[in-house]
């Protein structure tokens, strides 16, 4: 076994943000957060308006990742 290795395979340096599960919250919350400021271009929105919208979305996407968690447990 080499150093910093634990039995289960995993090192021991491992991050929380390299975890897949995290990884793939990040992602569906930046996917939201996103598609919120996309939504806002089509409507030929000013640049403040775009960052509104994706500020919006990544505290809806924030709110339906808490929300997905609450439920699933």
């Amino acid at each position: 076994m080499s150093r910093g290795s634990r039995p289960g395979g995993r090192s021991s340096r491992t991050g929380v943000l390299t975890t897949p599960s995290t990884r793939l919250a990040i992602a569906f919350v930046l996917l939201v957060g996103l598609s919120g400021g996309l939504i806002a271009i089509q409507g030929d929105a000013s640049p403040t308006e775009i960052g509104l919208a994706v500020f919006g979305g990544l505290v809806a996407g924030g709110g339906l990742l808490w929300y997905l968690s609450w439920i699933l447990e």
